[in-house]
């Protein structure tokens, strides 16, 4: 089952955010605080697939999932939006005040928000376009057909009144009245303000200039519009009693925002994004080479990592400021590449679920969907995915410098193409080819795709250990199976062990990058250079503590070696608290290694499991 079927059938069974007062998770488990837990049938959780077990302590109801706590998370939160106002969990209790990286995930989180509800509505208008560009070019259709008017008012409605939509669903992120915004955004698009926009007709507002701007398909100015709500809204909600708030809060509104919009906002907005298309039209046509590498060979390392949501205002205001975008077509072979290597895996792979998959996730890949080659294929691999990259950077290249651009936002896949048509379109349909070819070719010589059938054949009994672990603390070694936690006891999470610790310093136990780090300390994951996943967990139930006495010293994606500091806790502190201080160290992917532990007794700095 996915994320987001799971997420569903567990709001269904828990009750719905009707029987939910809070609802936060852990490095491996949301933790639910429930109002009626008699509803809750426990075993029908514990059968769903996905769901490891469930845990009941400390008043919470724990669904321990494993890696996917986050994916999950996210998903029971986008069912339960409101869910997540009352979210305590060890991330937003660590955070205390606002730094810039929390500044910019707040950006991020916020400007995929806004965007991805109407995603797949515009990007079925963008292909729209581009079709409706291959017809005229092709001579099935003219622009004057009646067909050709329909169709082409279809695909540009929602471009052209873009400012509406998204006031919407800006508004609904900042917790704002939607239709105040919405009514805002109509008044900057309406007939009259257009035509004056388009005439640069200078009009005047109580003897105050007003030039008009064209706000039709723009992006900025609604946001920084509906962020100006966001501060005026509670002042006049204040203003007015509550007999009357509902409308004459909505006319205040209406009556200040939309003459400072156009006034203030708006101009400035309009600068600081003709300012902005100038610049990256003029870095694609100055140095294409670097914009095409760049783009081509690193947008699916951005887009692991969230960051691209950035960049979608970006080239939406670009095609609103001069007509076309040329980041796009350059994102082309990035997408292609995947697809590509995706190809090449099926094509070579002698496991017959993962041919499966690759077979699968080749045409997802090529209409745009990513997500499941690169987590399920590319990246899991490894060199598929680095190869990928390599060949997306070629084609992007290829791109950059045919000076391709995109006329209409779309989903980029193949499908998206028609788009693209105009200057340069041949030579960018070159670079398609090439990246699609490249990731197909490298990675079926080069990607190593049966390596890791190999190496998971039974070693003899008289091989070395593939790899040796050493003890992440000092201390005695317990038996994991006597400790209060059932999840950890259980192994269920992966086999492992536990330490009682004598002072308060965790250290690497292998060398690799730290691919899991909650800001409260209390657990850390590392991706050994050798494969293995490794969980360290401080202490049971620690997340309570919501980082006190916990001091995370490593950042996550840091490459570590064995004995490298990672995180500082106090464990005499967390034992006055009441919590357990003991350190679990799980192997999450035990099945695929024959694991033995060292012995009981005290770890000094001897190693303590070896991975075969």
């Amino acid at each position: 089952m996915n994320e987001s079927g799971l997420a569903q059938q567990l709001l269904n069974l828990i009750g719905g955010k009707q029987n939910i007062n809070q609802v936060w998770h852990c490095a491996t488990r949301p933790r639910f605080t429930l109002k009626d837990r008699a509803k809750v049938p426990k075993d029908k959780i514990e059968a769903l697939d996905g769901v490891i077990t469930v845990v009941e302590a400390s008043g919470q109801f724990q669904v321990v999932i494993g890696n996917n706590v986050g994916d999950v998370y996210h998903e029971v939160v986008k069912l339960e939006p409101s869910l997540s106002e009352g979210e305590t969990s060890g991330e937003t209790a660590a955070q205390g005040k606002m730094t810039f990286k929390s500044a910019f995930n707040s950006l991020l989180t916020f400007i995929s928000g806004v965007f991805t509800p109407f995603l797949g509505a515009m990007a079925g208008a963008g292909i729209l376009k581009g079709l409706l560009s291959l017809a005229v070019v092709m001579g099935w259709l003219t622009a004057k057909s009646g067909a050709y008017q329909i169709w082409w008012a279809a695909a540009d409605g929602i471009f052209y009144f873009l400012p509406i939509a998204l006031a919407f669903t800006a508004a609904k992120q900042l917790k704002v009245n939607q239709f105040v915004s919405m009514a805002i955004a109509a008044a900057m698009v309406s007939p009259g303000i257009v035509a004056l926009g388009a005439k640069a007709t200078t009009i005047d507002f109580f003897g105050i200039p007003v030039v008009p701007a064209n706000y039709t398909a723009t992006v900025l100015p609604i946001l920084l519009v509906v962020v100006v709500q966001k501060f005026l809204e509670p002042v006049f909600n204040k203003l007015w009693h509550e007999s009357v708030r509902n409308i004459m809060a909505p006319l205040c509104l209406l009556v200040v925002i939309v003459p400072l919009t156009l006034i203030v906002v708006g101009p400035i907005s309009a600068t600081v994004s003709s300012w902005l298309a100038t610049a990256i039209v003029s870095l694609n046509k100055s140095v294409p080479i670097l914009a095409g590498l760049v783009l081509g060979g690193f947008w699916q390392v951005i887009v692991i990592f969230g960051v691209h949501w950035a960049l979608v205002p970006v080239m939406m205001n670009n095609i609103a400021q001069n007509g076309t975008d040329l980041m796009m077509p350059i994102l082309l072979p990035a997408v292609l590449s995947q697809a590509g290597a995706a190809l090449a895996v099926f094509l070579r792979t002698r496991d017959a679920k993962m041919k499966s998959l690759a077979g699968s996730s080749t045409i997802t890949a090529l209409f745009g969907i990513t997500e499941p080659t690169i987590y399920g294929i590319t990246l899991k691999l490894k060199k598929p995915f680095y190869l990928a990259c390599v060949a997306g950077a070629v084609g992007g290249m290829i791109v950059a410098i045919s000076g391709a651009g995109a006329n209409a936002a779309a989903l980029v896949s193949v499908l998206s193409l028609p788009t693209f048509i105009g200057k340069g379109f041949g030579l960018s349909v070159v670079g398609d080819v090439v990246a699609f070819a490249l990731g197909t070719v490298l990675t079926y010589f080069f990607g190593g795709i049966n390596a890791g059938a190999k190496a998971k054949t039974a070693p003899s009994a008289n091989s070395e250990p593939g790899e040796v672990l050493a003890a992440p603390v000092k201390g005695v070694l317990v038996p994991l199976t006597g400790l209060a936690d059932e999840v950890f006891a259980s192994e269920t999470m992966g086999k492992g062990v536990a330490i009682v610790p004598e002072n308060g310093m965790v250290k690497a136990p292998v060398a690799g990058v730290i691919r899991l780090l909650y800001p409260t300390g209390h657990a850390i994951g590392i991706q050994s250079d050798k494969g293995s996943e490794i969980l360290i967990h401080i202490g049971i139930d620690t997340v309570n503590l919501k980082g006190k006495h916990f001091q995370p010293l490593v950042a996550q994606g840091q490459h570590v070696e064995i004995g490298t500091p990672l995180v500082q806790f106090d464990h005499e502190a967390i034992e006055k608290e009441g919590y357990e201080s003991t350190v679990m160290m799980i192997v999450t992917n035990s099945d695929q290694y024959q694991i033995a532990t060292l012995g009981q007794g005290a770890t000094d700095d001897r190693p303590v499991m070896t991975l075969a």
